[in-house]
């Protein structure tokens, strides 16, 4: 997350990382670029409203590729990327902004996805456990890609249920428990998911 202001920064990161993002920030423009390529994230969030800053974009577009970059800018000025989030704005709306870049990027197809001895490649919506081909359903691969999206990181049953099922009401958290353990079962022992006692899942 590149933020000029330190005390918007703090704010956002905790929003952010109570969802479950384990995020770093940057406050300084000059060293977006080299952060940017050092950390190699899963989506950025990019202020363009600092003095400055309205050059970086496609720099760091260019680096973050094929990350999703989110832009922060200052009303009333423009033209500005789509999806640009206008000052000011709730951190809630970031982290929606955030979630939707990730569905957007899975949904389109990007790179192959790569965790443990599982490969998934969302162009074909095709899995494999250490060369050997997994059939899924649309479901169980939605919630194996966004897991595996986001690597490392430790989502609620709420957060699956948004990604798999999107604004599909009368489901569960309880049907997270069941795909997880179909999901497990499938993968067998090359399975890169793990539960988080009295939070949810992860993947790695």
């Amino acid at each position: 997350m590149i933020e000029h202001d330190p005390g918007v920064a703090e704010l956002e990161r905790l929003y952010l990382t109570r969802e479950g993002f384990d995020v770093r920030v940057e406050t300084d423009p000059a060293r977006v670029p080299m952060a940017v390529a050092a950390f190699q994230p899963d989506v950025v969030v990019l202020d363009l409203s600092a003095p400055g800053a309205s050059d970086l974009h496609r720099r760091v577009a260019d680096l973050a590729r094929p990350a999703p970059v989110v832009c922060v800018v200052a009303a009333g000025t423009g033209p500005h990327p789509a999806g640009s989030l206008t000052r000011p704005f709730g951190p809630r709306l970031l982290v929606a902004a955030v979630g939707e870049a990730l569905r957007a990027r899975n949904a389109d197809g990007g790179s192959a996805l790569r965790v443990g001895l599982v490969v998934l490649e969302p162009s074909t919506r095709s899995v494999t456990v250490a060369g050997r081909p997994v059939a899924l359903t649309a479901t169980e691969f939605d919630l194996l890609a966004f897991l595996m999206a986001g690597s490392g990181r430790v989502f609620t049953r709420e957060q699956l249920l948004d990604a798999a099922w999107g604004a599909v009401t009368g489901v569960g958290a309880r049907t997270i428990d069941v795909h997880i353990a179909q999901l497990r079962s499938k993968l067998g022992e090359g399975s890169p998911i793990r539960t988080v006692r009295g939070v949810g899942y992860a993947a790695g």
